[in-house]
C-alpha cells in the first residue's frame, strides 16, 4: 500500500485576496474551482508537482479563524532564494527569519505561516 500526497487545505476568509497572495507571492496557479452554496474551494498548483492546496471559503464566515500557536505551515522551496526574499520583502509578509538557518517565513492574509527555504546546493 503506497500513499502519496493530493492537497493540503486551508480555510479563508477572502477568497480572491488569497488567490491573489498565493499567485504573486509563490506562483500558484488556480487549477480547478468548486462552487457550491455554502462554500467555494479553490485547488492551486505550482504547475511542477501533483500537489495542490486547496483554498476553502465558506459563504457565511465572518470572523478570522483562530490558528492557535500556528506552529503548523507550508514549506516551499525556491530556486531563487535571494529574488524570493526581496520579492516577500517588497510584499510585507516576511513574519519570522532565521538566518542561521538560512529560511524564512512569510505569512498570508489569513496569518498562516509559510517557511521558505532554498535549494539544495
Amino acid at each position: 500500500m503506497k500513499f502519496i500526497f493530493a492537497h493540503n487545505n486551508l480555510n479563508v476568509l477572502d477568497l480572491e485576496k488569497s488567490v491573489a497572495f498565493y499567485k504573486k507571492a509563490l506562483g500558484l496557479e488556480e487549477v480547478r474551482r468548486v462552487e457550491r452554496p455554502d462554500f467555494t474551494l479553490v485547488f492551486l498548483g505550482d504547475g511542477t508537482s501533483l500537489h495542490q492546496l486547496e483554498l476553502t471559503w465558506l459563504r457565511d464566515r465572518t470572523a478570522p479563524y483562530e490558528l492557535g500557536d500556528n506552529e503548523s505551515h507550508l514549506a516551499f522551496r525556491v530556486d531563487d532564494y535571494d529574488g524570493a526574499h526581496a520579492l516577500h520583502k517588497q510584499m510585507g509578509c516576511i513574519c519570522y527569519e532565521n538566518e542561521a538557518m538560512g529560511i524564512y517565513f512569510i505569512n498570508d492574509p489569513d496569518d498562516y505561516w509559510i517557511e521558505i527555504i532554498p535549494a539544495r546546493r
